[in-house]
Order: structure tokens, then C-alpha cells, then sequence
């Protein structure tokens, strides 16, 4: 038992330090139906990398970017792009081990500036993934991302 536990260690901890070297891509359509397959990558990433503790919290902030990108940049259901990028990185000044996931869509552009969470406390339906991912994740931004679509950069610590 002592055996198969050390080489399933040593497994992950081979895992954790690939991944730090390599990236892991997705491109699918924008479509909802896809949305259960790119939660299933996402929480084996969260795994691989050391977040199973906030497993859950980060594949929920994934496909509610995701679903945004669906609903706001192609405006429903489409055959068109969208290219998500999971990478471990070393965040901040501390050097400290995270996940980064990038989100590109092709559709149309708006000012970063003006994609904002609006108030939990509001009772309505909707509206609320811009404000899960701010709250989920350590730093998000958003772009341009070149002559058409919008990027969303997220960034999930793991220790």
C-alpha cells in the first residue's frame, strides 16, 4: 500500500512540474452543448495542477466565462471559436504557483473597461458570471484580442 501511494505522489508531482512547461488547449464551438466536456477538462486540469480544493469554484468561473462569450460576443449558439489555454505559471511578485486560463472568442469587441459584475443583491435572473469569476479567481482582465473577439485572462493561485 506504502508503494502504490509514493508512485501515485510521484506521478502528480510529475504532472504538477510538466504542466508548468507545456499548455493545455481546448477549441470548441460556441455552443452550450459542449459546455459538460470542457467542465470535465477543466476539473481534471484543476487536479493535475493542485486545486482539487477549489475544483468545483474554478470550473464553475470557467463555464460561466464561457457561457458569457456564448451568450454576449456570438449572441446565442454558433459554429464559431472559442480557444481556451490552461497553463501553470509563477504569479506575482512571490513567484507563487498558479493556474492561468485564457478565453478567446472571435465575436465582437467592447471596452474592457465596461464588462462589469453587477450587484448580487439585486434580485433578478442572470447577470451574475462576471461577478462569480471576480470573486473565484485572484486577478482577471480582459482585452482586445486583436482585430475581433475579446480575451479573458484568469489567474487561480494553488497554494
Amino acid at each position: 500500500m506504502t508503494k502504490m501511494n509514493s508512485k501515485t505522489t510521484d506521478i502528480k508531482s510529475k504532472q504538477k512540474e510538466g504542466m508548468a512547461d507545456s499548455q493545455i488547449e481546448l477549441k470548441m464551438c460556441a455552443n452550450p452543448e459542449y459546455l459538460p466536456a470542457a467542465r470535465m477538462l477543466v476539473r481534471g486540469i484543476t487536479r493535475i495542477v493542485g486545486l482539487e480544493d477549489k475544483e468545483d469554484l474554478v470550473t464553475l468561473a470557467v463555464e460561466e466565462a464561457l457561457t458569457n462569450v456564448i451568450r454576449h460576443s456570438y449572441g446565442g449558439a454558433c459554429e464559431k471559436p472559442i480557444i481556451v489555454k490552461f497553463k501553470r505559471i509563477n504569479y506575482g511578485s512571490e513567484n507563487r504557483p498558479a493556474l492561468e486560463i485564457l478565453i478567446r472568442d472571435f465575436g465582437r469587441q467592447v471596452d474592457p473597461e465596461s464588462i462589469k459584475g453587477r450587484d448580487p443583491c439585486e434580485f433578478k435572473p442572470g447577470g451574475l458570471g462576471v461577478h462569480i469569476v471576480q470573486t473565484v479567481m485572484d486577478e482577471i482582465e480582459f482585452s482586445h484580442a486583436g482585430d475581433c473577439g475579446m480575451q479573458l485572462r484568469m489567474v487561480k493561485c494553488i497554494v
